[in-house]
């Protein structure tokens, strides 16, 4: 028996939510349709149900009072027509109510009935400004509301444009400067043992070259695949940041330990990419303003939350730059945080230093995931 009513709890709670969502489509459809329709038609419609009322207010006496209802034509009228039909219905309905009472009136004399007939148009006059406030209010929060989604989209637009140009500039990087550099190694090479072999001294020369020129293709494909980390998808997260490390040591020559990084099944790269880009950013900071000598990042999933940290041991950041977010880069990092649904922190270590840790809800990257596939459709 508890289990019946408990799934009869559940039926009832799931379907209200649904009915009441309905009920809100059919409002705003009805709403859209009459407002795109002429203010006479609303105006005409409204006329009936005020006579109709004005009816039922007659044939049950003045003991039944039916004034309430004459606020629902006002309503109406204010909300598809504006203020000028909501007047006019409001005038209307203290006229039909005179008429519809005037046999059963209890007042004595026709100036009390007309003093209440006055009272009476007044409160319908408040009502349809109350109503046109009301309908002023709502219009303004929509616009609001549009713009804040516009501004939204605007942001993640220019996010993504970003990281395609990014991707562009990487891949081109990859397969372009980076293969002429390496063939230009190999000619280097080619030419030194040609002239080793005639014993030429020049040869040593040459040898340093092609020594050089694969340190700078090596540099170069490192700098390719931090703009473009081609593997950043789904649970490629925690093998691009352990390249990150790498790679960032190899050119700042700053010991970056990547530890305790899981493999977290991210279904939809840009959210791997966000994360990423988070952490890159954050140990792009420690590197260039910290003077840190040592930078910590780590990855880990506790329940249903999971947190990106990047720490270091240098300097630390002023308090106002925490707060302001200055630089073009912490907005970025708080502006991803904000499209994972998730938080940023950026907070002084105890040690020194500083650590920066963004940490996010599964279930928010899940919802996420669908936003990128209804877009992508």
């Amino acid at each position: 028996m508890e289990e019946e009513d408990m799934n009869m709890g559940a039926t009832a709670a799931g379907y209200e939510p649904e009915k009441q969502t309905r009920l809100v489509r059919l409002w705003t459809a009805a709403t859209e349709s009459m407002r795109g329709q002429s203010v006479w038609l609303t105006i005409s419609v409204m006329m009936v149900v005020t006579l109709g009322i004005g009816w039922l207010d007659n044939i049950t006496g003045f003991e039944v009072t039916w004034f309430v209802f004459y606020g629902i034509p006002i309503f109406l009228a204010v909300w598809w027509a504006g203020n000028r039909a909501g007047l006019f219905i409001a005038l209307l309905s203290g006229v039909v109510w005179w008429l519809a009472n005037m046999s059963t009136t209890p007042y004595e004399t026709q100036l009390g009935y007309a003093w209440a007939l006055l009272n009476r148009l007044v409160y319908l006059c408040v009502a349809v400004f109350a109503v046109s406030a009301l309908r002023h209010k709502q219009e303004a929060d929509a616009a609001r509301i549009q713009m804040l989604e516009e501004r939204r989209q605007l942001e993640r637009d220019i996010v993504s444009v970003s990281e395609h140009e990014q991707q562009r500039i990487g891949q081109d990087l990859h397969d372009g400067i980076c293969q002429q550099l390496a063939a230009i190694g190999c000619a280097a090479r080619v030419l030194a043992e040609d002239l080793q072999a005639q014993g030429v001294q020049a040869a040593h020369d040459a040898s340093l070259i092609e020594g050089s020129l694969r340190m700078v293709v090596m540099e170069a494909r490192n700098l390719a695949r931090g703009i473009f980390p081609v593997h950043v998808d789904r649970s490629g997260l925690a093998a691009a940041l352990e390249d990150l490390g790498k790679m960032m040591s190899r050119l700042t020559g700053i010991p970056i330990a990547v530890t305790d990084c899981v493999d977290v099944p991210l279904d939809a790269p840009e959210v791997s990419m966000h994360l990423y880009r988070i952490a890159q950013e954050a140990v792009a900071n420690a590197v260039k303003h910290s003077g840190a000598t040592e930078i910590h990042v780590a990855m880990k999933l506790e329940d249903d939350l999971l947190e990106l940290r990047v720490e270091d041991n240098g300097k630390g950041m002023p308090p106002t730059a925490r707060l302001r977010g200055d630089g073009m880069g912490l907005r970025t990092m708080h502006y991803r945080a904000q499209v994972l649904q998730g938080g940023l922190a950026i907070e002084p270590r105890a040690q020194g230093g500083t650590s920066v840790s963004c940490r996010v809800q599964l279930k928010d990257l899940n919802e996420l995931k669908q936003l990128y596939e209804h877009e992508e459709n």
